[in-house]
């Protein structure tokens, strides 16, 4: 039994919820989001709320609880947005968007060259990349494509991190 699914999603007011043909789309003042939701789980849409119910399948019960995350994450999306903020640290080390990418350098012979996906927007001040979009997967996904680029490294924390990561640090070698 899914916690999460049982609680009846609210619909806050400028916001539309619509399912037709197993696709759940939510339009909202920021953007609008579809994504597929299988017909294991019964969608209900009566005013300004939302319930869930699974079928008789244990993945219908799994997918319960994903699908109110999902729905809530999307309503979360089209009113307020997500933010992920990275730090770049190391000497050398910055960033920059031109037009629909960002470039980066960070240690290599080369710069690195990211195309920022529809839907996100970037902002580089100093050595901070802000990312800024509607959907939550995406978002996370091209913050998380951004990272691995330069992930940090124990001994001294260069590379690219999330805002507040804690970065376990190494000890060095010791002399004899």
């Amino acid at each position: 039994m899914s916690r999460l699914g049982k609680i009846p999603v609210a619909i806050p007011g400028g916001v539309t919820v619509t399912l037709e043909n197993g696709l759940l789309t939510v339009k909202g003042p920021k953007a609008t989001l579809t994504r597929e939701f299988k017909n294991d789980v019964e969608v209900k849409i009566e005013g300004d709320t939302v319930t869930m119910s699974p079928g008789d399948t244990p993945e219908a019960k799994a997918l319960w609880g994903t699908y109110a995350a999902h729905l809530r994450n999307m309503i979360t999306g089209v009113t307020e947005g997500f933010t992920k903020v990275l730090e770049i640290e190391g000497v050398g080390y910055r960033a920059e968007v031109k037009g629909k990418e960002i470039v980066l350098n960070v240690g290599f012979s080369h710069q690195v060259m990211l195309e920022i996906p529809e839907g996100i927007s970037a902002e580089v001040v100093k050595n901070v990349i802000t990312l800024t979009g509607a959907d939550k997967d995406a978002l996370g996904q091209f913050a998380a494509n951004v990272r691995k680029v330069k992930k940090p490294e124990p001994y001294k924390g260069k590379g690219i991190r999330y805002q507040g990561e804690y970065i376990i640090r190494k000890q060095g070698k010791k002399a004899v």
